[in-house]
């Protein structure tokens, strides 16, 4: 007796007195053949998700299990590609059915007849291991693409073809495992199932920073490549224009975004400016490095839920060829509510908010596929993971915000009022923290200079002392604070103007250097000696402030070339030359 569907709730089917399935196989539900994953299995209901629309299924329907986990296919021509929530290329499927994506039609997430240029680089009778590269091709003009023996796969070469174009279902070598001495034929692609993390050879400790050319995430709030991140703000925070930044400027060499149940028009902007966009590395498009994952709000709920997944999991299948991954999901508070609606469906117990209760070991389970390490390939790769949450009304005691603040170690909290005076990035240092800090100091100190930590403390202590002097300010304003503690004010003013602030439309402001925020908190350091030592010589702030030395080091940002650094030098010279002025 064939399995039927009983009974459906939205995305949720339900197969009665089944025994053909397990848990979470990839099934066929109906006649079209929707694409489903079993989640729930008991002795008389099987509970299959439908991550396509299920409008006009009908019970009575056929269900057909695969026998397989739901996977993401792996290989050549992901790259420049636009996939949705289940990795179906979008182009393609618009190609082929127009502007809306039929139910049921299975398109093959690679283009399967585009050839590679492969260049094989085992011989016969090599000893090969699971993860290890046996061919290259230029995926992109930027990336080359490492094909690798999938894991589970240890033996000997026996047969290998000569280099030439190849399509990805072509068998590049043949492998005899030697224990069983069976023989396995690998093409250029593989497939790993999307919920289980691809195995890392030896992880490592974070040490490196992640560059992302923001000043206020770079010195304040850094992120290690390997390391995890959320950044929480309201509605108009800047959330998706500051993923939009990291991914065009951040050290990665493979950038992965997610949008995850976003707008369909904001997406839409996302998909057209990552096309026009040129890759400040390489002068090529920023999409020849990029993946793009497009799950929309209108998109159903159930591949909302999968998108990240997918993400993630070819994140690490470019770690694993030995490349530095960058993903951003934006936003993964729609993917909880995604969650949430499915755990409703379900008619499980509801917890905080009506969210699951295993909400927060879903979120663990995603951030801890972030890390850095040797792979089997026997080079370094990372995953970072950055994930947007969008906290109703900027609350952020909401569950999703308080779960993923407690598995990150870097939470940049934006600010809607910094946003609405227009202080970009939106990033307020005071509710904001970095826990990579102390992994880090020694690789700044090696690499740009070993006062950088000394700096950026000393910006943050003036930050802290203003917002304890602005509640006095408000109570009995600034003219009766002593001199001191006004020269706290202009030069905390500095930081956060002069250097927290950055403008996205300057072309020197856009993206600096770690070389020179180091020269710019030098100066600003400079400055707020030579000030302090003036007022202990009692000439008053406003006297300091007259000689307009405070805006000149304000605007240096824009006054000084990012391929003019030594400009910075004569910097603190001009402030001497102001502040001997006034006597």
């Amino acid at each position: 007796m064939s399995d039927v569907i009983y009974s459906i709730n939205g995305p949720v089917v339900t197969v009665r007195d089944s025994r053909s399935f397990s848990m979470r196989e990839m099934v066929y539900v109906g006649e079209k053949k929707l694409l489903g994953e079993v989640i729930r299995i008991n002795t008389e209901r099987t509970v299959i998700q439908v991550y396509e629309s299920t409008t006009g299924l009908r019970p009575g329907e056929p269900v057909i299990g695969t026998g397989a986990l739901l996977n993401a296919t792996l290989g050549p021509g992901m790259l420049k590609n636009i996939y949705d929530g289940i990795e179906r290329p979008l182009l393609k499927i618009e190609q082929m059915q127009g502007a809306f994506i039929k139910e049921g039609k299975s398109v093959p997430s690679l283009d399967e007849e585009a050839k590679w240029d492969v260049t094989v680089v085992v011989k016969k009778g090599d000893h090969v291991h699971e993860g290890q590269i046996f061919a290259t091709c230029p995926e992109t003009k930027t990336i080359q693409h490492r094909s690798l023996i999938p894991i589970g796969i240890n033996g000997t070469v026996v047969e290998t073809v000569e280099d030439g174009a190849y399509t990805v279902n072509d068998t590049i070598i043949t492998v005899r495992d030697d224990v069983t001495g069976q023989q396995h034929p690998i093409t250029l692609k593989q497939q790993w199932p999307v919920r289980v993390p691809r195995p890392i050879g030896t992880r490592k400790p974070l040490f490196m920073p992640l560059i992302t050319g923001q000043r206020v995430l770079d010195t304040m709030f850094p992120i290690a490549k390997g390391g995890s991140a959320a950044l929480p703000g309201g509605f108009g925070a800047g959330k998706t224009m500051m993923q939009h930044s990291i991914a065009k400027f951040c050290d990665a060499d493979i950038i992965i975004y997610v949008g995850c149940g976003e707008r369909g028009n904001e997406m839409t902007q996302v998909l057209e400016e990552f096309g026009e966009l040129k890759d400040p590395r390489t002068g090529n498009s920023l999409l020849d490095r990029t993946v793009l994952i497009a799950n929309t709000s209108n998109m159903p709920v159930a591949a909302r839920e999968a998108s990240i997944y997918t993400g993630v999991t070819i994140a690490e299948y470019y770690r694993d060829m030995g490349y530095h991954v960058a993903l951003m999901a934006d936003s993964t508070s729609r993917w909880a509510e995604a969650l949430r609606e499915i755990s409703g469906r379900l008619e499980e117990m509801p917890a905080e908010e009506g969210f699951p209760a295993y909400l927060p070991s879903r979120i663990a389970q995603f951030y801890e596929r972030a890390g850095y390490g040797e792979t089997k390939s026997g080079m370094d790769g990372s995953v970072s993971l950055i994930g947007a949450v969008s906290p109703q009304g900027g609350d952020f005691s909401e569950p999703v915000t308080q779960n993923t603040r407690r598995f990150v170690r870097c939470f940049w909290a934006l600010d809607k009022n910094l946003a609405y005076a227009r202080h970009y990035a939106a990033v307020n240092w005071n509710l904001s923290s970095s826990e990579y800090l102390d992994d880090l100091s020694s690789w700044y100190g090696e690499h740009v200079s070993r006062s950088f930590m000394t700096l950026r403390n000393e910006m943050v202590e003036l930050l802290h002392e203003e917002d304890s002097l602005l509640e006095v300010v408000k109570l009995i304003g600034s003219d009766v604070l002593p001199e001191d503690q006004k020269l706290t004010l202009e030069i905390a003013r500095v930081v956060r103007v002069g250097y927290l602030q950055q403008n996205a439309f300057h072309p020197d402001d856009m993206s600096v250097t770690l070389e020179k925020q180091f020269k710019m908190m030098n100066v600003i350091s400079y400055l707020n000696r030579a000030c302090r030592t003036k007022v202990e010589k009692h000439i008053p702030v406003s006297l300091i402030a007259k000689t307009g030395i405070f805006d000149k080091v304000i605007k240096m940002k824009f006054d000084v070339p990012n391929d003019h650094l030594e400009l910075l030098d004569g910097y603190n010279d001009m402030i001497d030359a102001a502040l001997d002025s006034i006597l």
